[in-house]
């Protein structure tokens, strides 16, 4: 009866072992899993290099969920300022297209042609100032949804906008010099704003 009794405590004793050594394991996995999804799967090679576990920003510093939800907050605010610049860089393109059929039909003036110029150095640094903001802001904490989404469709006009962006400087830069590249200008110009101006409007969706 004794022996009876001391074999049910040893295999009651070896299934509590059992038991604290899996929830130890799976203690381990959810924590290995949390540490997995601190960062999306796939981020900008811009963010990666700033804000990665090993990024600029981080030094020797282990990336922890305190630090993640600061990096929000930066993210946050990056954005709020990439938004501000998008509207500051939409308005100067506005201006530029006031004054730029203007001075194609007088480009003696040179007054327009000064307005224009300041106007051209105006929008080619909140453009890339907004672009900076996008690039290097912190990845999001998880991954975006597959799919076509405002925020998809909002990256693939950046590409549109950001060729006809070079293409509109290029094309700028040569006109003293041949006159016949205008109509490639104009329409380099007017691609670049119609595309960025519904970049600004797809991602208020």
């Amino acid at each position: 009866m004794k022996r009876a009794f001391l074999t049910v405590i040893v295999i009651f004793s070896t299934f509590n072992v059992f038991s604290q050594t899996d929830s130890l394991l799976n203690s381990l996995q959810t924590s290995a899993s949390a540490q997995q999804e601190l960062f999306p799967k796939k981020m900008l090679f811009t963010q990666r290099w700033a804000w990665g576990e090993h990024g600029i920003f981080r030094g020797a510093t282990i990336v922890t969920p305190e630090i993640r939800e600061k990096d929000m907050r930066i993210r946050r605010k990056m954005l709020i300022t990439h938004q501000i610049l998008g509207f500051t860089t939409l308005a100067g393109m506005v201006g530029q297209a006031i004054v730029g059929p203007k001075l194609y039909n007088d480009p003696g003036n040179r007054s327009l042609k000064q307005t224009h110029e300041a106007l051209a150095f105006a929008v080619n640094t909140t453009y890339s100032l907004t672009a900076l903001m996008a690039l290097f802001a912190p990845p999001p904490m998880i991954q975006r949804d597959k799919g076509v989404t405002s925020i998809r469709l909002h990256k693939w006009l950046a590409v549109v906008h950001l060729s006809g962006m070079i293409a509109t400087n290029i094309l700028a830069s040569q006109l003293e010099s041949n006159p016949s590249l205008k109509p490639y200008h104009r329409a380099a110009a007017y691609t670049t704003f119609a595309s960025f101006a519904a970049a600004m409007l797809v991602i208020k969706l």
